[in-house]
């Protein structure tokens, strides 16, 4: 059995208040069982103001999570906020830890840290949550693949940190109230759990008629396009002309089909531009293969909240749903500000079901299996999207 809870509170200044806020709403919505652990989210002030620590101390449980710019529970949504999602279970094992200081080979902290967590419990973990910083040495796949190739048989979700601020300064990774800036908190599940996840993206039809192959990359840096420079490249199609190269080159998502990879599983991912290089090579925010070929969706207001409610549609229509973790690209808040900054959260609030408990918060990117196979998942990292984990 598993049951969950989502709990919230805004007092940032007053940290004994906050924790009596949580702690008031975690004794009227669920009883802990035998194993618990809880997914924390807030924006960076909880942090300096000693809240984010104090609540963490004082409740009986390991809590792992990130900073984030805004969030939802059932009950609210906000940007000054702090959440925490419970899971508590009589017959599911949570293993919680931290990696040590990242290193240019990420593999050996996350090993390590995962033999010493791992010690004491047989078998592999049937879901791991990871909760990685950005930083911008590392793309966002390398996390994935680092973990993945310590646990290659278990389904990966998680978000990276994020903040409120254009770079991203203040973005920090939490462990049981304190803050990381280069570790990767993280919680490994065994036992009867039973995760499920769903991507969303936006409409097919929304497809322009830009279509390319990456002749020349090397992880995130694509340099060449169809045998052009990535820049003249882009240049031809219309991103000089329409402003989108000096501007806007991040509100554009490309639908990547990676059908070079060894673990090709016949589902693209989407990855959108973070900058171009003086060369002209162009920094996607995750790695593009060479050989692979992408589409350029069109993105608006209207298709972002369409496929938020359709996305929360599915989690309805599905049985057994004990809690859901939702996080989103933060480009796609900064799209609905256009609009409103809070539409994407008060979407889901107002149309998952009343009696499923969720958190939403948004990331830096999205880590997410996109199927699993005989057993095998294809761990993937994402931008612009919408991943969710049904529990």
């Amino acid at each position: 059995m598993l049951k969950c809870a989502s709990v919230h509170t805004y007092e940032i200044d007053d940290a004994k208040m906050a924790f009596d806020n949580i702690r008031s709403q975690l004794e009227e919505k669920i009883t802990l069982l035998a194993n618990t652990v809880g997914i924390i989210m807030c924006h960076p002030d909880f942090i300096g103001s000693g809240a984010l620590k104090y609540v963490c101390e004082n409740l009986p449980f390991d809590l792992v999570g990130v900073t984030t710019s805004s969030q939802a529970v059932n009950d609210e949504a906000g940007e000054f906020i702090l959440t925490v999602f419970v899971m508590t279970s009589d017959d599911i094992i949570f293993k919680t830890g931290v990696t040590g200081e990242l290193t240019e080979c990420i593999e050996t902290p996350v090993k390590e840290a995962y033999e010493k967590v791992s010690a004491d419990v047989s078998g592999s973990p049937g879901l791991a949550l990871i909760f990685p910083p950005i930083v911008l040495e590392y793309s966002g796949d390398a996390y994935v693949y680092a973990w993945q190739k310590v646990i290659p048989n278990t389904p990966i979700f998680g978000t990276l940190s994020v903040d409120d601020t254009a770079t991203f300064d203040t973005n920090e990774a939490i462990y049981n109230g304190k803050s990381y800036k280069n570790a990767i908190p993280f919680v490994l599940c065994y036992g009867n759990i039973n995760p499920r996840f769903i991507i969303g993206t936006f409409p097919e039809g929304n497809v322009m008629p830009f279509k390319g192959e990456v002749t020349k990359s090397d992880g995130a840096y694509v340099h060449e396009v169809n045998n052009m420079n990535a820049y003249k490249y882009f240049e031809t199609i219309g991103f000089a002309s329409h402003g989108i190269i000096n501007a806007n080159y991040l509100f554009v998502p490309f639908i990547i089909d990676q059908k070079k990879r060894a673990d090709y599983d016949g589902i693209p991912v989407v990855r959108v531009i973070a900058s171009f290089t003086e060369e002209g090579s162009a920094i996607f925010h995750g790695d593009v293969d060479e050989g692979s070929t992408f589409t350029i969706l069109k993105c608006e207001f209207d298709d972002l909240i369409t496929t938020t409610q359709q996305t929360v549609k599915q989690i309805n229509n599905l049985s057994d749903v004990n809690g859901v973790l939702l996080f989103p690209c933060i480009v796609r808040r900064v799209l609905a500000m256009r609009v409103n900054s809070l539409m994407e959260l008060e979407t889901v609030k107002e149309t998952i079901k009343p009696d499923i408990p969720f958190m939403m918060g948004y990331a830096g990117g999205e880590i997410c299996p996109t199927l699993i196979k005989d057993g095998v998942p294809t761990n993937r990292y994402h931008n612009y999207s919408l991943v969710v984990l049904v529990i």
